[in-house]
This record gives C-alpha cells, sequence and structure tokens, in this order.
C-alpha cells in the first residue's frame, strides 16, 4: 500500500508493509546500492526530509518508522534493541535488499550497532549520527522519562492546552533544557507531540526503559567496539549536542580502527538538519571512498577470542587516530 505523503519537501513516498501481522511504514526512493536511514526515539522517518532526496540520486533509500513510532503500528510488544534490530533485518527481507550501509541517529544508532553485531553478514557500511550506546553520559530529560510514575505525568503534559503552548515549552526546553532554537527544538517538538497518542506514549516508555534509567545510559556497545575493526564506520556529531556529549564520539573513534570522524561546528543533537549539505556530502565521500565489508566467519571467531587484542594481521595494517574532520 502507498500513502501519498504531503510533504512535498521530502519528494518520496510514505509506503506500507505488514510485518508479522504490524503495519510498518517506511520512505524509500532512488536506486543503487542500498541505504538504510534509522530515525531516534520519539522520532519518525520524516526526520530525514532534508537528506533523503539528495541521498536518493545516488542510492536506494530506505527509511522506516520503527514499530511503535510515526506511522508504523504500536501493539504492546518488546522493544528492545535487538528486537528493532530483527525488525530491520526482516524488513530488507521482504523489501528483497540482502545488504546495506546502515545509518542510524541517537537510538537509531544502537539499533545500527545491534543491527551489525547481530547480522554482520548484511551490514556493508556503518554510520553513527549523535549515536546512543556509546557511554552513560545522557540528558536529564530523557534519564526523567525512566523514573517510576512517568507514564502518568506525560499524558499531563500532553493535554490540550499545554500541548497548544508551543512558545512556552520551547522557551522552558530553550532556558532550562539548554536546546537552542533550531532543527534540536524543531525536532524535539515534533517528538513531544507524537507522545499524544496514548499507544505511541506506551511504546515510548517501554523503548527508554530497555535503554536507560536515571543514571544514563542503561546500553553500551563500548566493549564490543573492536569487533567493528574491519566494518567501515563513520561517525558524525553535532559540536554542541545538548543530548548525547561530543566526547562519546571522540571516544568511539578512538576503539574503532580506521574509523572517520566528523565533527559539526555549531550544531546540536540533529547535525543532518543543522547541516543537510554537508552531511550528505560526507555520506556519500564515506561510501564512495570506502569497500563494502563482507563477513568472514574465521575472523569473526578469532576477534572474539581475542577480544579486544586485534590479530597479528589486523593489527599490521591499522592506521592508528583514522580520520578526523572537525570543520
Amino acid at each position: 500500500m502507498t500513502i501519498v505523503d504531503s510533504d512535498n519537501a521530502a519528494r518520496t513516498e510514505l509506503r506500507e508493509i505488514s510485518l508479522h501481522g504490524h503495519r510498518i511504514s517506511y520512505r524509500a526512493a532512488g536506486s543503487g546500492p542500498l541505504l538504510a536511514l534509522i530515525h531516534g526515539i520519539a522520532g519518525s522517518s520524516a526526520t530525514w526530509k532534508d537528506v533523503l532526496p539528495a541521498l536518493a540520486e545516488r542510492y536506494t533509500v530506505v527509511a522506516p518508522d520503527l514499530l511503535g513510532h510515526g506511522q508504523s503500528a504500536k501493539p504492546r510488544t518488546d522493544y528492545s534493541l535487538g528486537a528493532y534490530a530483527s525488525a530491520i533485518r526482516d524488513l530488507f527481507g521482504a523489501l528483497g535488499y540482502e545488504r546495506g550501509t546502515i545509518v542510524g541517529h541517537s537510538l537509531g544508532g544502537g539499533v545500527a550497532m545491534q543491527f551489525a553485531y547481530q547480522f554482520p553478514e548484511r551490514c556493508e557500511r556503518l554510520v553513527l549520527v549523535s549515536s546512543g550506546g556509546l557511554g552513560h553520559e545522557l540528558h536529564l530529560l530523557l534519564r526523567a522519562v525512566a523514573l517510576p510514575g512517568a507514564e502518568w505525568v506525560l499524558p499531563l503534559l500532553c493535554s490540550g492546552g499545554l500541548r497548544d503552548t508551543v512558545d512556552g515549552v520551547a522557551r522552558f526546553l530553550e532556558r532550562v533544557a539548554g536546546f537552542r532554537a533550531g532543527p534540536d527544538l524543531e525536532e524535539i517538538w515534533r517528538g513531544f507531540v507524537s507522545l499524544c497518542e496514548p499507544a505511541a506514549r506506551q511504546a515510548f516508555i517501554h523503548t527508554v526503559r530497555t535503554v536507560i534509567d536515571i543514571r544514563g545510559q542503561r546500553a553500551s556497545a563500548t566493549d564490543r567496539l573492536y569487533l567493528a575493526a574491519e566494518l567501515p564506520t563513520l561517525i558524525i556529531w553535532g559540536e554542541d549536542d545538548p543530548l548525547i556529549p561530543v566526547a562519546h564520539a571522540y571516544s568511539a573513534h578512538q576503539s574503532i580502527p580506521r574509523s572517520r570522524l566528523e565533527i559539526f561546528p555549531n550544531a546540536g543533537h540533529f547535525p543532518y538538519r543543522d547541516n543537510p549539505r554537508r552531511f550528505v556530502n560526507a555520506l556519500i565521500d564515506f561510501i564512495q571512498s570506502t569497500v563494502p565489508a563482507h563477513a568472514d566467519e574465521q575472523r569473526w571467531r578469532q576477534r572474539l577470542r581475542n577480544g579486544a587484542e586485534l590479530d597479528p594481521q589486523a593489527d599490521s595494517s591499522r592506521k592508528p587516530g583514522g580520520k578526523v574532520r572537525r570543520s
């Protein structure tokens, strides 16, 4: 089934497919190698509208609404990273795609890493954008949602009167929470409004509590990043990200041999919205200048046995530091 998208700027279609009896919505455009774009928590595929058309000129771009988000179904089900990764795998299979480059933003970054971990044979490259799962630190706003009772407070915040006070909420987020006017506020507001639907709110709470507690992020891939040594990896971050500190980007870059790091100055948690052109150029350059990974079971087993210590063959070709671009 195809739904005509009212957002002409996206120049794409919002489509639907049924997986395991649940509706999954996704945007798809272009032709060529597969490029999957995975949004963050309380987001949707609409977040990619500024970059999707340009990427679709070179690639087949698929941007799903994760289960519990956007126009996808919101059942009472498993909202763990592993379940999301499996759903992406199943979406690829249903659409006829075997492998591709996986781009994940925020929670979507955690899903992308989980996908690469669970299904290495299906992941050609990994792109982490302001990604979760790379450290414990996290803005208090998201940590508070993991507190007991949040499911009772959110409906009050989503009541008609407060929901419609856009200026007041924006000023609060800007002054108290540290979000500045622009893409960060726009995207966070869009996510907040989406939670006014009870089913979306429940899915949001379940998702948050699988990866976050009051101390910060519970789910972390930092002890397994060495497994990405032979997976071309690009890390993109906004220098002024208020939700997840940019220090996580530098730390992950040091932990993943030969990874690339792009820091966007004057950008927040949504760098692809702050500077769409630079994001598109960085992504295209990364794809064109790297060779798709091909999972090798023997090498995978060797890495698991050796842990973070690289085997001699891989260590001899490692380039310390990798590539970093800040401006």
